[in-house]
């Protein structure tokens, strides 16, 4: 009888590295979001306006694209982990301050504005680090089960977080959630202490404005990656934006339905992402991954027309899981992809780039969808922009330079 086949998925918490930066990421990403869901409720008891998230939201972006580039330089440069460690403590000390403020009875909405700004700007610092020191922390073979582990982690932080965040904000108040988020990081700091990456020969330094420069003409001198960053920009502006600002409104007057039928799509959704990531990681495909990453983010397009256009809120929710399904998969293979053809020397650089491209649109997306959100139902306007969407991945998927990438 043949031995029965391993389960990939798993295969990178085998590595002892690995183990300890998941665990610390995780026990974050928790935090992170039930920081979120106290960020929001703080923000609108501050101000007592429904826009405050967004405007909280908008100036943490801000913050986090400001340093992103820089991160990317510096992580290339210097050393991934210590990087990494200085954000986790840098951030560590923004939201206890954060926490301080409000456990004193101080804190207006001025001050939880620049609060915020500076954990987007140690985020900005954070992201390209940790997606360079990844393939410096397993095997290149067990690249797709890092990043699928990473994913499912993510989700999971996703439904833990704010749960939690419900239970303690009612208790003990939002500072509680705020210094419970803060001692993640620095959970997250002393696990990544005692990782131990790979050493890599970083290129020669030429001073930070070239050194992004550098980074930034490796990016258009490399058809698949210029035109995928590209691409993901107009969709973000277009297709995440609408369905974040006009979802609410399909459920509530397209469905007759209330906000737990709203936070049940995107369980659905991230459920579907994390059996996305999974089947990635089981699958592990090596050939023909342009086509199949366009493939996957033109069948999640499809499947959001059939949502804006479904007369029922389950058939939604059905179609929700597919979504996931797409995108779990495609972006963990984009990332796996990325990491093992990207050099080392330029792997952070490319990663911040593609960060920024994503995130750079967005905020003026956001806007954009309100104030065209009047101008049908909230169903059409959303099965719109997934069509332009998926003709857009469409486009890409008929150009060689994509067609060929394995």
């Amino acid at each position: 009888m043949s031995a029965p086949p391993r389960l990939r998925v798993l295969e990178a918490l085998r590595l002892r590295d690995f183990r300890l930066l998941w665990i610390g990421q995780t026990v974050s990403q928790i935090g992170d979001a039930a920081f979120v869901v106290a960020l929001g409720w703080r923000a609108f008891t501050l101000t007592g306006k429904a826009s405050s998230l967004g405007i909280v939201l908008m100036v943490e972006t801000l913050g986090l694209a400001t340093t992103l580039l820089i991160g990317g330089v510096l992580a290339d440069r210097y050393s991934r982990k210590l990087q990494l460690i200085g954000s986790d403590l840098s951030r560590a000390l923004v939201i206890g301050g954060l926490a301080l403020v409000d456990a004193t009875g101080h804190l207006g909405f001025g001050v939880l504005i620049a609060f915020v700004a500076f954990h987007g700007l140690g985020s900005g610092l954070f992201q390209p680090a940790f997606g360079g020191i990844l393939p410096l922390l397993v095997e290149e073979h067990t690249l797709g089960s890092a990043n699928a582990l990473v994913a499912i982690s993510r989700q999971a932080a996703i439904v833990v977080g704010p749960a939690i965040a419900g239970v303690v904000y009612g208790l003990a108040g939002s500072s509680a959630i705020f210094s419970a988020d803060a001692v993640s990081f620095l959970v997250s700091a002393a696990f990544l202490s005692f990782a131990r990456p790979r050493v890599y020969e970083p290129g020669p330094a030429e001073g930070l404005r070239r050194d992004l420069s550098t980074g930034l003409r490796y990016v258009m001198r490399v058809p698949w990656l210029w035109i995928t960053i590209g691409t993901f920009s107009i969709i973000l502006l277009v297709g995440y934006a609408a369905m974040q600002v006009l979802l609410p409104k399909l459920v509530a007057d397209g469905w007759g339905r209330g906000v737990g039928s709203y936070g049940l799509l995107f369980t659905l959704q991230g459920t579907g992402m994390v059996v996305g990531s999974v089947v990635l990681a089981q699958a592990a495909p090596e050939r023909r991954r342009g086509v199949l990453i366009y493939s996957l983010f033109t069948a999640s397009s499809s499947l959001g027309v059939l949502l804006g256009l479904s007369p029922w809120y389950w058939g939604a929710a059905a179609l929700q899981v597919g979504r996931g399904f797409c995108i779990g998969f495609g972006v963990t293979l984009w990332d796996t992809m990325v990491m093992q053809r990207v050099p080392q020397h330029m792997l952070a650089r490319v990663i911040s780039a593609d960060w920024f491209g994503s995130l750079g649109l967005l905020p003026a997306g956001l806007g954009l969808w309100a104030l065209l959100s009047g101008l049908a139902a909230p169903g059409t306007l959303i099965a719109a922009s997934s069509a332009f969407c998926a003709c857009l991945f469409l486009l890409g998927l008929s150009d060689r330079r994509i067609r060929c990438v394995d």
